[in-house]
């Protein structure tokens, strides 16, 4: 195992995989087949259900629970309280671990404090989905949504800041355009991917 800090107070599983310069704070409960990348900050009273993966520099703020099916790529931020689902229609009497949906967040995805994310939808790269939020369907790349049910109100930069109607960032400079597809790119990946 690599080397990273986890509180007296948590409970980690024996087959569990921790990168280097993770943190995992007080009254965490991470169960076996767990696989958490490096530089991630777990925070407080965070469960981690078995089959969950996240990447590198993850950060899981306070009172959340990943249950089987959830994926987090890297650069990730999870808002405190926020609420991943894995079934769709669950019932305590019938069990329906073979209907657990697939949930993914991609690189560089924020979501917001209390938001709830339904089973078997993506969010996508570097999308922002804002506190309270209720995610019942797949969020764009940079796509800025809010609400319930969660609706488009914008875009977002790499950085965090909403973008001007010229898809611009006034904060870092960053600029964007939509593809072919509709899909936003960031004009500085497109350079780099051209010159490849």
């Amino acid at each position: 195992m690599g080397r990273y800090y986890v509180h007296e107070t948590s409970l980690i599983g024996d087959r569990v995989r921790v990168g280097d310069d993770t943190r995992i704070w007080q009254f965490c409960n991470i169960m076996d087949d767990v696989e958490i990348g490096e530089n991630c900050n777990i925070g407080q009273n965070v469960f981690i259900e078995s089959g969950v993966k996240l990447g590198n520099h993850v950060k899981v703020k306070n009172n959340i629970s990943l249950y089987q099916g959830v994926e987090c790529e890297d650069d990730v931020f999870l808002g405190p309280n926020c609420v991943f689902t894995n079934v769709n229609n669950p019932r305590s009497f019938i069990e329906k671990k073979d209907q657990i949906k697939k949930t993914i967040v991609h690189k560089g995805a924020t979501i917001g404090a209390n938001a709830t994310i339904i089973c078997g939808h993506s969010i996508g790269r570097y999308a922002f989905v804002g506190a309270g939020s209720v995610v019942t369907r797949d969020v764009k790349d940079y796509e800025l949504v809010v609400g319930n049910p969660a609706k488009a109100i914008g875009y977002v930069c790499k950085c965090g800041q909403v973008l001007n109607a010229e898809l611009q960032c006034t904060i870092c400079g960053r600029e964007y355009e939509q593809g072919l597809d509709k899909k936003l790119l960031c004009r500085e990946d497109r350079d780099i991917d051209e010159d490849k």
